[in-house]
Formats: structure tokens, sequence, C-alpha cells
């Protein structure tokens, strides 16, 4: 009786993880047929096309800015992740290690502005980013995105738990603050600050509602917002539209599948269960 149950466990089990997966790959395959159809055969309830054709990826990379809204994308993505994860981990490391007056009460502050969403301060920022002059700029879609709690929080967390004697034995030695950050807490940071990289990289990838408020210039479009116009100016060739996605969430998914070791490691070694 008790290996039937178990057996009767491991089966819903199953079943109820196939499901899952059903629901949450059909899109993603829904939109790799949709890349791959005739204008006329998007909208067939058919996942294997009857001609498939490369000519929508042309199409896109050819005939329309797509590749400049790649670059935009690519290029505030990566400046963003670089220099907040510069700016995060010292403060992260002051957070963390370092004693001084004010010390929890500024990190309960950093935390608290994760109950603030974008939505509710998208008015003044906008306000402050026009008078700093930065609208229609890359400066108006990097600054403003360099700054989140999340990584702040996750690194602290990380830093809480490396062992003081360390730091205690570089300062016997004679090594600065600073030095100890650059050549003992970068080192041990590398899991987390790669899974960090990963998180802040495709969250400015698929950012739309900042670029979409501060840039009319479609020179200086990101992908998402291209891909907006293109259901605007393509609503009758989804199939486009399918093609310039899978160009997207192919970064993506690569991304996904070489650091997921380190997605799940610091998930671990944060503390976060």
């Amino acid at each position: 009786m008790d290996r039937f149950r178990h057996r009767l466990g491991r089966l819903v089990n199953f079943l109820i993880l196939a499901v899952i997966s059903i629901v949450t790959l059909f899109p993603l395959v829904w939109m790799l047929s949709g890349a791959f159809k005739t204008g006329v055969e998007t909208y067939l309830p058919v996942l294997i096309p009857a001609n498939p054709t490369w000519e929508n990826f042309q199409y896109v990379l050819t005939q329309v800015p797509f590749p400049r809204y790649m670059f935009n994308s690519f290029f505030v993505s990566v400046m963003v992740t670089v220099i907040a994860l510069w700016f995060h981990s010292m403060a992260a490391y002051a957070l963390a290690r370092l004693r001084f007056p004010g010390r929890e009460a500024i990190f309960s502050l950093i935390f608290a502005t994760f109950l603030v969403s974008l939505p509710v301060i998208l008015v003044p920022l906008f306000i402050l980013v026009r008078t700093l002059g930065m609208l229609d700029s890359y400066q108006g879609l990097i600054i403003p995105a360099l700054f989140n709690a999340f990584g702040i929080f996750l690194l602290r967390q990380f830093y809480l738990g490396i062992p003081p004697e360390l730091e205690e034995a570089a300062i016997l030695d004679g090594a600065s603050y600073w030095r100890i950050y650059l050549n003992i807490i970068l080192p041990l940071s590398k899991p987390i600050l790669a899974a960090l990289a990963v998180f802040f990289f495709l969250a400015n990838l698929n950012s739309f509602l900042w670029p979409l408020s501060i840039t009319n210039n479609s020179d200086l479009w990101v992908v998402q917002i291209g891909i907006s116009s293109f259901r605007q100016q393509y609503s009758g060739s989804q199939n486009y539209v399918m093609a310039a996605s899978t160009i997207v969430a192919i970064p993506t998914m690569a991304l996904l599948f070489i650091f997921q070791r380190q997605l799940v490691e610091s998930i671990k070694i944060s503390g976060l269960k």
C-alpha cells in the first residue's frame, strides 16, 4: 500500500510538472513557429509551418533599423550592468563590513525602496531627467537605471557571510579597506557578481516603460520599443513581430543557459531560500 501511494505521488508530481512545463514552453514554441511562417500562415492554428522561411529574419535585419535597436539595448544594458555592479559592490561592502554611525538606518532606507515601483516615481524622475537635460540621450537611459536596492541587498547578504578573519589578517599586514575590497572581497564575489550581471543585463534588455518615456528619437529606441512599433506598423504581418522577438530572445536564453549554475549558487549563498 505504501509503495502504491509512493508511485501515485510520483505520478501526480510528474503530471503537475509536465503541465507547468507545457504552459511555460508553449508561448516560446509558438513564437519560434510564427517566426518561420509566411504572413498568411501566422494566423493558422498550426505549430509546424508548411513552408518554413528565413525571409522574416532577413526582412527584420535589413529592411528596418532593428540592428540599431539591438545595439542600443546591448549598449545600455552592458553599461548599466558594469557601472551598477561597481557601485553596488562598494555600497554593499560598506554596509556589511564597515562600522559607522547610521549604517543600519541607511540600509533600511535603501531596502525600503523595494516598496516603490517605477510607475510611482516615473513623473518626478522624468522631470528630474528633463531638468538635467538628459532626455533623448544615452545618459538618460543609463544613469537612472544604475541604482537598484536588489543588487545592494544581495551583495550585502553575501558579504556578511565572508569570514571576518580574512579582513583582520589583511589589516594586520597593513592593508587598507580599499585594498581589502579590491584584493579580497571582489575575487570572492565572482559567483554573486556573475549572477547579478545576468539579472541586471536581462532587466535592462527587456526594459520598456522608462525608455519609452524619455526617447522620441527613433535612433535611441531599444528593442522593446522597436517591437512595439512593429506591432503597430505591421499589425497584419505578425511573422515579422515573431521574428524580431525570436532574435531578442536568443541572447536571453543563451545567458540563462550559460550562467544557470551561478544563478542557483547566488540564491544559496545569499541566504535566500
